[in-house]
């Protein structure tokens, strides 16, 4: 494997390092102040690896929820990856034996360090993308395992640890904007998110809020590549 797209993919994800730490170790704090050790830690941040359905998933789990709840409430939780996923349909059909992993590895951090579709030199798209995905599934990995151990010998209180993830969302959400010389995907995402806040709610206003985000930039590359 080319040394020059591993440091690359490396140096990709480091801002996604930074929150994935502190969310991993809140996660397993959490879950471990519900009575779960550090095997369902790792084993919940390896195959389930949902960010903020793992912090639901505590209370499911400590609640005893039935299956078919823990699964409306999967749906629900994460319909916006179906949106994802759309998107990035024509970058991940040539990725061959990558694929599946990148599919099941494509969080909305990784999301947003790989939507804008750009790949560095003669680096093999595929391939780096696998590693960008890799490096942040790992920080997550390693996060929930540090978070649960440190959660046997460092008694803290753990209210408000949840709001680490809507912190990594501004911080995604500014390191985008910053690099990237076209807002027009921000500000469609931020007015689209208000207008159904106001329309919707609280509860309610994620998935019409995709639908109209996804409604409003199909829009816009179909009037892009009309002028061109």
């Amino acid at each position: 494997m080319n040394h020059g797209t591993v440091k690359q993919a490396f140096i990709k994800s480091l801002p996604v390092m930074a929150g994935y730490i502190v969310l991993g170790i809140g996660f397993g704090i959490l879950l471990r102040t519900a009575g779960y050790g550090v095997l369902w830690a790792f084993s919940m941040s390896v195959f389930i690896y949902a960010g903020s359905m793992q912090y639901v998933g505590i209370g499911l789990i400590a609640g005893g929820a039935s299956i078919i709840t823990t699964m409306l409430t999967t749906l629900m939780v994460n319909a916006r990856h179906l949106f994802y996923s759309i998107s990035m349909i024509d970058r991940y059909k040539s990725a061959g034996n990558y694929k599946p992993y990148l599919i099941f590895a494509l969080t909305d951090e990784t999301y947003s360090l790989l939507c804008d579709g750009k790949v560095p030199g003669e680096a093999d798209a595929g391939r780096y993308r696998f590693l960008v995905s890799l490096f942040n599934h790992c920080y997550w990995v390693t996060g929930s395992v540090i978070g649960s151990l440190l959660g046997t010998v460092i008694p803290f209180s753990t209210k408000g640890i949840e709001f680490s993830m809507t912190a990594l969302f501004v911080a995604s959400f500014t390191e985008q904007w910053l690099t990237d010389k076209d807002h027009i995907p921000a500000l469609v995402g931020i007015i689209s998110s208000l207008i159904c806040l106001l329309i919707f709610g609280p509860e309610r206003f994620l998935i019409p809020t995709m639908l109209l985000i996804t409604l409003a930039l199909t829009i816009f590359r179909r009037r892009e590549e009309s002028a061109s």
